[in-house]
């Protein structure tokens, strides 16, 4: 078996969530800042990745992180091109870990119109895409956001993502389509309906041998993505955290059936620079089981 057929059965079949660690430029120092770093410790962006790398090091280096709870990590450009251990990351991640990797590859969002943000034009995908799979790269994650239960806006979103999803199955990693709905969205339940539908007909048009997986805000209705997690075409469907804290989000996820965490910030939320080693990695261990046990139902 190929690592990426076994990556592809482990993520279909194995027990699990995807831990989110690909806080990139505009969302770096925020995170930093939760982990205990002020932007005192770095005077530009490279020191300023060294440092946020130092931090996902950590993580990944836990003993409480292995693919016994954990089935996937999304990566940002920077940390893929870095090294764990004398490994790259991704290499690091799956023969280490066994954990399979991802890489974040949109570059932002456009300003809102029709209630929500497009993804950025981005014009280099094709040649990330093929230096992420040089680098064993499995999968890819892309991000927009629906703040309206605008349906010319949904459409708008579930298509981009979908049109982008299609060139990077072209070329032989399995894209992560995120279109998020902002938990403040004041019709958000609606917004949710909109979504699901656009989402259905879209997966219906897949070719024979195509396997997504979507990532989604836990919904209002219990079970309501239910539809997608049992198309053929979908290989599995994770939830963000979407702001909520950790035991929200667990609270959430575990009244959906099927659906796992792809949580960033409810994951690492408790963590600290200043902590002992022992205490980070109890802490770190708490929160990969809770959301474990969350994401089993």
């Amino acid at each position: 078996m190929s690592d990426f057929e076994a990556q592809i059965n482990k993520i279909k079949t194995q027990p699990g969530f995807v831990a989110a660690l690909d806080q990139s430029g505009g969302s770096t120092p925020k995170a930093l800042a939760i982990y205990g770093i002020g932007e005192d410790a770095y005077s530009n962006d490279q020191e300023m990745f060294d440092v946020i790398h130092a931090m996902r090091t950590r993580i990944m280096t836990s003993p409480s992180f292995n693919g016994d709870r954990i089935l996937g990590a999304i990566l940002f450009e920077n940390t893929m091109d870095r090294d764990v251990e004398g490994k790259s990351t991704a290499d690091y991640l799956w023969q280490v870990k066994n954990v399979v990797p991802f890489l974040k590859v949109d570059k932002g969002l456009v300003d809102e119109q029709d209630g929500v943000q497009l993804m950025k034009p981005n014009p280099g995908l094709d040649a990330l895409l093929s230096k992420a799979k040089s680098k064993g790269i499995f999968g890819t994650k892309m991000r927009s956001v629906i703040k309206q239960a605008n349906p010319a806006g949904v459409k708008a979103i579930v298509d981009q993502q979908f049109e982008v999803g299609k060139q990077i199955l072209a070329a032989g990693l399995v894209p992560i389509i995120e279109p998020e709905i902002d938990i403040h969205c004041p019709d958000k339940a609606e917004a949710e309906a909109l979504l699901k539908a656009a989402i259905m007909e879209q997966l219906d048009r897949l070719g024979a041998a195509d396997q997504v997986m979507l990532k989604l805000t836990l919904p209002e209705q219990d079970n309501l993505y239910r539809d997608c997690i049992e198309h053929p075409k979908v290989l599995k469907v994770v939830a963000l955290s979407g702001g909520y804290s950790r035991e929200e989000a667990n609270t959430r996820l575990a009244r959906h059936n099927g659906m796992v965490a792809s949580f960033s910030r409810a994951l690492t939320e408790g963590l600290s620079a200043q902590q002992t080693d022992d205490v980070f990695n109890k802490t770190l261990d708490m929160s990969i089981e809770s959301i474990f046990q969350a994401s089993a139902t």
